[in-house]
């Protein structure tokens, strides 16, 4: 259909005020519980969780126990977070505390699965960093402990309570763009910042550790869709100076959806964040320069709006999840993060590394964990 045959173009710089119709007012934005207030401890104090804890002292929240094998770790978080908190090197002896009923495990995938573990059987409710598990049987029986144990168990997975992913998020659960036929996205940044680290030596690196974010918007985004495969291949970026590839593309497809993942994480220059999500009754759309500076547009027959923002991802996005978790507590229900759920993304995140390394399509759920080339 033609520009002319259309009627609209709503390109950047087409927009005209007849055009603009107000944005549907939507509980984006992160809600906290009515009145449960619990004690929570934190175990694994590394650099991401300066973001945990900004989130939580802005929230209110009661950090009263700090955990790390490294000392100096807990008590850096302790002198600028939280003061009076108890600092601990053993996760054993945070779960000792009788008065702490949620503990947010920070620490690697390695060693968290086990300490997950115990903390079901002492009826601590669980805010699992991400990725949840590696190993989808192992996450299975984890999740059927908990719930077993009256546990709840909620996943990191920030990227949901990020002010544009939660405007989409809502926008397609009221059914303002009707049944999803396709997701896009396309990420184009700068990862080098691992070089050196113990992070370049994940050949995976940005499918796994940071991709399972977006694999976690797309199972998100088409919830209830039927995804029979998984294709992705990955490349080296020409001169690139770290060692995991830093190209990766993914494409998923069933009977009545599609969606795409692009990643570029050696962008130098022009770095953008873009997500496009085709409804049978609308179109929605976000762009920005990065992970935080994002518009987000809605496309219906009624015209186009433009969503009134509030917030950023990094710190919001960590108190979404959290107060998620408790507000599922709260109520007596399942988080919408929560591990359960969180299996269906890693399904797409493991079903595209086997691909990778079988250059064929998989279908989610068959490859059951995590491998390296």
């Amino acid at each position: 259909m033609s520009k002319e045959e259309n009627g609209k173009s709503y390109g950047l710089a087409e927009r005209s005020a007849k055009d603009l119709v107000t944005a549907p007012n939507l509980p984006y934005e992160v809600r906290d519980p009515q009145s449960y207030s619990p004690k929570i401890a934190l175990v694994g104090c590394g650099g991401i969780t300066e973001q945990h804890l900004t989130a939580y002292k802005r929230a209110g929240y009661k950090v009263v126990a700090l955990c790390d094998v490294n000392i100096e770790a807990a008590q850096k978080a302790k002198e600028l977070y939280y003061p009076t908190a108890l600092v601990y090197t053993n996760y054993k002896d945070v779960l000792k505390l009788d008065d702490v009923e949620v503990i947010d495990f920070a620490t690697h995938p390695d060693v968290r699965y086990k300490m997950m573990q115990a903390a079901v059987k002492a009826k601590k409710h669980i805010l699992s960093q991400k990725p949840f598990v590696t190993d989808l049987d192992k996450g299975e029986r984890l999740v059927e402990a908990a719930e077993k144990q009256g546990v709840k168990i909620a996943v990191n997975q920030n990227g949901r309570w990020a002010p544009h992913f939660s405007y989409m998020r809502q926008a397609i659960a009221k059914g303002l763009i009707g049944e999803v036929a396709a997701v896009h996205m396309g990420i184009s940044w700068n990862h080098n910042w691992i070089k050196g680290t113990p992070f370049e030596k994940i050949h995976n690196l940005v499918l796994f550790d940071f991709g399972i974010h977006w694999f976690d918007i797309l199972a998100t985004f088409m919830k209830g869709k039927t995804i029979d495969e998984v294709y992705a291949v990955t490349a080296n970026f020409p001169q690139q100076t770290v060692k995991p590839p830093m190209l990766a593309q993914v494409m998923v497809s069933g009977s009545d959806g599609v969606g795409s993942i692009t990643f570029d994480a050696d962008t130098l220059y022009g770095e953008e964040d873009r997500t496009t999500v085709i409804g049978r009754n609308g179109t929605i759309k976000s762009f920005g320069v990065d992970l935080n500076a994002q518009e987000v547009n809605l496309y219906t027959s009624e015209g186009l709006s433009i969503a009134p923002l509030k917030g950023t991802w990094f710190p919001d996005g960590f108190h979404g999840t959290m107060a998620e978790l408790l507000f599922a507590i709260e109520e007596n229900r399942e988080p919408d993060n929560s591990g359960r759920d969180n299996l269906a993304s890693l399904a797409l995140c493991f079903a595209a590394m086997e691909s990778v390394r079988q250059r064929r399509p998989i279908k989610p759920g068959k490859a059951r964990r995590y491998a390296e080339d």
